[in-house]
């Protein structure tokens, strides 16, 4: 006796290539080292649509992601749950004890993971400084907000620096002497 078996349809999908501004260390994380595991620089503050392309990302590497937590500061709409790629993630929002720039995954299958979130705002060339400091396997550990304060003194000192040069080509090239040598503006 024969026995027909009917097949589930197949549902077209339609591929979607991972989208998340994402660097990670190369080391796999592990709960008990402290800083950070990377960084991720979102497209918008929009917490729904960018944890779809993170989680593209992510889940293959780390597993599933099940719950995050994030400091509402600078994420205008918070839901409790976000329903991501086929699965719930909980959200969990901490003003106090999380800090602004940061966003913290966990995984049923492989723990908790710290990442810089860079605000989407930010140009491309600091993006990329921020992401090789937050994924960096080397150098001492830095919490998200110490690496944003670390990148806007630098830029505050490159300012001051062609500044300075500014000022002390308008010198001279009126004929005066300007106090003090002015280094490049690229040391």
């Amino acid at each position: 006796m024969l026995a027909t078996t009917s097949q589930p349809a197949v549902r077209a999908v339609p591929f979607r290539a991972p989208t998340a501004r994402l660097a990670l260390k190369s080391e796999s994380p592990s709960a008990g080292r402290a800083g950070l595991d990377g960084a991720w620089w979102p497209r918008s503050r929009d917490l729904q649509s960018e944890l779809c392309d993170l989680a593209d990302v992510l889940d293959p590497l780390w597993g599933r992601i099940t719950r995050i937590a994030v400091n509402p500061r600078f994420w205008p709409l918070l839901l409790p749950r976000i329903f991501v790629n086929g699965h719930v993630v909980n959200v969990g929002s901490f003003t106090s004890k999380l800090d602004p720039h940061k966003i913290l995954l966990l995984s049923y299958t492989a723990g908790r993971w710290d990442l810089l979130v860079i605000p989407p705002e930010t140009g491309a060339t600091t993006a990329a400084r921020l992401m090789a400091a937050a994924s960096a396997d080397t150098g001492p550990a830095m919490t998200a907000t110490a690496l944003l304060r670390a990148e806007k003194a630098r830029q505050a000192r490159l300012v001051h620096r062609f500044d300075a040069l500014h000022r002390q080509r308008i010198a001279a090239a009126a004929g005066q002497s300007v106090a003090g040598p002015v280094a490049s503006p690229h040391a």
